[in-house]
């Protein structure tokens, strides 16, 4: 479980920062920058602040609106047509300084905690958390909010685009959402630059065919 052990050592005004939704083929990807004050860690709701792959939906939405309402936060996003035109992992790390940005105007942060092993360019002193949302709970609170306000925007999406299952896949490649796009091809928030969307535009399937020579 996370806790403030990563931020009681540095002992500043410390935040946390998360992505989700790199692995997709449709739709941005969003960062979540939070800090929780100090007065606020020992509120009940915090203990329950874990990774929010490992939460039930029920849970992420009840944690997302405690988090929103006691701490200080920010989400942003970077579209597909970022994601194309920068790579996946850059438009990740522009999203984190959006994110950063855009919470710092309140928060006057000294150190950011950044899951994963890349940093993005902010103006406070930052450390790389390999699996971070499992460590700190300045993190995993970011990971709730990102992850909350992606899956709904996703399964906003699915209801104009319903044959791609999105509502429950969220832009992942599940097995109905590539064999939607073999059907009903692409739409303008598919990822471009993703080998099966790329595959899809080249050769009208996911799949490559086969050369003569295999």
């Amino acid at each position: 479980m996370p806790d403030f052990s990563l931020e009681n050592e540095i002992n500043d005004r410390v935040c946390g920062i998360d992505e989700v939704g790199r692995g997709p083929l449709a739709g941005p990807v969003v960062a979540g920058c939070v800090y929780i004050p100090e007065e606020v860690r020992a509120l009940n709701f915090i203990a329950k602040i874990k990774d929010s792959k490992k939460l039930s939906e029920k849970k992420l939405a009840e944690l997302d609106a405690l988090i929103r309402e006691h701490c200080i936060w920010a989400i942003a996003e970077c579209s597909p047509a970022d994601i194309d035109e920068v790579n996946i992992l850059q438009a990740s790390l522009l999203a984190m300084k959006s994110a950063f940005e855009q919470m710092n105007n309140a928060a006057n942060i000294t150190h950011a905690l950044i899951d994963g092993n890349h940093c993005p360019n902010l103006t406070c002193a930052m450390t790389a958390v390999i699996k971070g949302d499992d460590k700190s709970t300045s993190i995993a609170a970011a990971s709730i909010l990102a992850k909350t306000y992606r899956d709904g925007l996703m399964k906003n999406l699915a209801i104009a685009h319903p044959h791609y299952g999105w509502d429950t896949n969220v832009g992942y490649p599940s097995r109905q959402h590539l064999e939607a796009i073999n059907v009903h091809g692409i739409t303008l928030h598919h990822r471009k630059s993703f080998a099966p969307i790329r595959n899809y535009m080249e050769f009208g399937t996911i799949k490559p065919p086969l050369s003569k020579a295999s």
